[in-house]
């Protein structure tokens, strides 16, 4: 698969957005890129770090896959 068409994959999933962006910020430092998805910001809204509904989930482009695990299970 060229990397110039990468399909996003699944990393990882947090219960709250202050962990799922430290690990983007960690991920998007190693020029990975980082797709974040959540149902909702959090319990009182998008500007509150609390629980988010249903969790944040962390893709990343398939063919940096590996390399992003790897940076992930060093944290």
């Amino acid at each position: 698969m060229p990397h110039d068409d990468p399909r996003f994959v699944p990393l990882a999933e947090f219960a709250n957005g202050f962990d799922a962006d430290m690990a983007r910020e960690r991920l998007e430092a190693e020029d990975i890129p980082v797709l974040v998805k959540s149902l909702q910001g959090g319990m009182f809204g998008a500007g509150f770090l609390g629980p988010a509904v249903g969790g944040v989930t962390l893709f990343v482009p398939s063919p940096d896959l590996e390399r992003a695990q790897h940076l992930f299970n060093d944290r």
